[in-house]
């Protein structure tokens, strides 16, 4: 019983291993399989990171909150599902918290999120 525990705990490890490093605050693009009858296609889904739950853990689910038509949708991930074809990090953001739910209550330039940027040490000038 305990081989097929390692066998799922190695596996989970190896596909969590091919998605980014994200947490709150960071935009990301999903790419989601979408079955519609018998044809499967990839839809992107692209919003800000709200929440991560259960962190390495087999059970691990993130939130993506992102408006369109000045309306707010939500949609809970689990990351280890088979229908996640890939996430990509559009941009970092500088939160200072975990769970990022009043961003519920904003609406337009008030919902923005800065972006953290990594400054790269500045070149001596040269006379």
């Amino acid at each position: 019983m305990s081989v097929l525990l390692d066998f799922i705990h190695a596996e989970a490890q190896e596909r969590r291993a091919t998605f980014p490093v994200f947490a709150a605050g960071d935009t990301v693009n999903v790419h989601v399989k979408i079955r519609e009858g018998n044809k499967e296609r990839i839809q992107q889904f692209q919003g800000v990171v709200i929440q991560r739950r259960n962190p390495s853990s087999n059970g691990e689910t993130f939130t993506v909150r992102k408006i369109s038509n000045q309306i707010g949708t939500e949609r809970i991930f689990p990351l280890l599902s088979p229908n996640i074809e890939k996430i990509e990090v559009v941009r970092r953001g500088k939160v200072r918290r975990a769970r990022l739910f009043y961003l519920r209550g904003l609406s337009g330039k008030a919902s923005r999120i800065k972006e953290r940027r990594l400054h790269a040490p500045k070149a001596k000038e040269q006379a």
